[in-house]
């Protein structure tokens, strides 16, 4: 099928009804019918639970405790170098770079602005205008949390309403503004190297996106938007769990102008790992 046909298919398919009635599904207790569903998950995703707290799918009592599941605690060695900014999830690099004239790029030949990425929010558009970016998207087959990049104080959050389409490589090289479409968490920190914020896409067959401090951020989705801010009482360590996605998708990562340098080896298509560095401070 061409990708073409495949973001056809996105226009028509029912987004929000797939995602509400998974997200339905996800969180009941069904027995032997959850372990049974989720092994035949493993088995067409290829997913290995040797690094996982809990081992055996026999272990999980929803779909959701699978896709949220957390890591033993050696799994993911966290770069301790002073000047190291880490991945913040486990998944592909699919676009890095500088913001230029405002934009950045989705796929080849797409591109998306700041402005529409955060809502139009005026004082976090200054913060990041010609800064840098990376965009990691966790196929179904990741592990579905993300991580801080970076020592942090949250500042902000913003839940932005959107469209539910799939970030999958097909529909992000075919449809115009994916990640300022469709719904997404916006977390603004204050850091040492300047402000940085970590931006949770939600897509198709998503049922949740979550974060520690407040918990199921969407659903429910009532189409408005909602804001919080924080004094300083909420503080994350570079690699620090911040929540989960339930089913994978697309984290993006934004740094301030000047402050940041990409590890040179650093490439489209990367697979990158929690704790692996990322980019260093300038």
């Amino acid at each position: 099928m061409s990708n073409q046909l495949k973001a056809i298919i996105q226009y028509l398919l029912p987004k929000q009804l797939l995602t509400s009635l998974f997200g339905w599904l996800a969180k009941k207790q069904l027995g032997s019918v959850t372990t049974w569903i989720i092994q035949g998950f493993m088995k067409l995703y290829k997913i290995d639970l040797s690094e996982a707290k809990l081992e055996n799918a026999k272990d999980y009592k929803t779909f959701n405790d699978f896709f949220a599941r957390k890591l033993k605690e050696d799994a993911r060695p966290i770069d301790d170098a002073v000047n190291s900014i880490v991945m913040p999830a486990d998944g592909v690099i699919s676009q890095f770079g500088t913001i230029q004239d405002n934009l950045l790029l989705q796929a080849k030949g797409h591109y998306y602005s700041l402005e529409s990425l955060l809502a139009c929010h005026s004082d976090m558009i200054k913060f990041f205008k010609h800064g840098s970016y990376a965009t990691t998207y966790l196929s179904p087959k990741n592990y579905h949390r993300f991580h801080m990049p970076c020592d942090g104080v949250l500042r902000e959050m913003i839940y932005v309403p959107g469209s539910l389409f799939s970030v999958s490589q097909a529909t992000t090289e075919c449809i115009p503004n994916i990640f300022a479409r469709n719904e997404r968490v916006i977390c603004l920190f204050e850091t040492d190297l300047g402000p940085m914020a970590q931006i949770l896409v939600g897509a198709t067959i998503v049922g949740s996106i979550e974060v520690e401090w407040e918990g199921c951020i969407t659903p429910p989705r009532e189409g408005i938007m909602k804001r919080w801010v924080y004094s300083g009482e909420v503080k994350l360590a570079k690699g620090q769990d911040m929540g989960c996605f339930k089913l994978g998708s697309t984290v993006i990562t934004l740094f301030a102008s000047n402050t940041i340098e990409f590890d040179r080896h650093l490439k489209v298509g990367n697979t990158t790992c929690v704790g692996q560095k990322l980019a260093e401070r300038i």
